[in-house]
């Protein structure tokens, strides 16, 4: 299916590795111009390298800390006709009501809460002026799967499912669409690294880490590229009449009791 986004230009927030980075290649494979934005410039140009070697598309890099207002919008003013917005970067740490304390809770929102809205901020007032443009918010399944032990996840996701619902009902005046995907726990390096050490504690065994998602829909993780092609879908001309919603990506996890 031709997703229309060759010659699209999009910007991407934590774009480096994980979810973001297959984002990257997702959106490249579609020839689009990509710009990525992390606060870590090695890891941005090792990213900026790989997806160059695959796709003969521009890439272009941003070594930024969207928890900072001011730096993001700086980011979003330089790269402000980017056809398409996926915010990103961010994640949340584990923690109860009393685990989180409150600068460990700012601090996380700083960049997964307030770097979304900023970012978007910014972002929608170009498009508005173009009327047209697009912005993927991933999020996370714990905004509708509430978790005590993961309080400040659970409630900075929700939030920002509200946030995309709201804005992304009226941006359609604009002839901008607002949507979100909430993956579940997925295989990047982040998450094998964690598992491995469960496993090596468990088990004594790094490599038995698969038997840790073995209660997981499909008896496995999400992959990163799972998530990216339904950004790449929501973003395209193919999902023109989408707006407002939160896409739930889980194999059917959330519905589980």
């Amino acid at each position: 299916m031709d997703m229309k986004l060759g010659g699209k230009t999009v910007l991407i927030t934590g774009g480096s590795r994980g979810i973001g980075f297959a984002c990257a290649m997702g959106f490249a494979a579609e020839g689009c111009t990509v710009h990525i934005a992390s606060r870590s410039k090695e890891s941005l140009e090792a990213a900026r390298d790989k997806i160059r070697a695959r796709h003969n598309v521009p890439v272009e890099i941003h070594p930024a800390d969207f928890s900072k207002g001011d730096t993001a919008r700086s980011i979003v003013e330089a790269v402000g006709h980017a056809d398409i917005l996926v915010n990103n970067a961010g994640a949340i740490p584990r923690g109860d009501i009393f685990g989180m304390t409150e600068p460990k809770w700012r601090e996380a929102w700083e960049l997964k809460v307030f770097g979304y809205v900023n970012a978007t901020r910014a972002m929608l007032e170009k498009m508005y002026a173009r009327k047209k443009g697009v912005v993927v918010n991933v999020i996370g399944l714990a905004g509708e799967s509430y978790n005590y032990d993961y309080v400040a996840g659970t409630m900075g996701n929700a939030g920002l499912m509200a946030f995309t619902r709201a804005v992304g009902s009226r941006s359609v005046d604009h002839g901008v669409r607002v949507v979100a995907i909430n993956p579940p726990a997925t295989r990047t390096d982040r998450m094998l690294t964690l598992l491995r050490g469960q496993a090596e504690q468990k088990w004594g065994d790094p490599e038995r880490w698969p038997e840790l998602t073995k209660h997981m829909p499909f008896g496995r993780a999400a992959e990163p590229d799972e998530v990216a092609d339904l950004a790449v879908f929501l973003a395209s001309e193919r999902a023109s009449y989408i707006s407002g919603v939160v896409m739930t990506l889980d194999g059917g996890q959330a519905a589980r009791h």
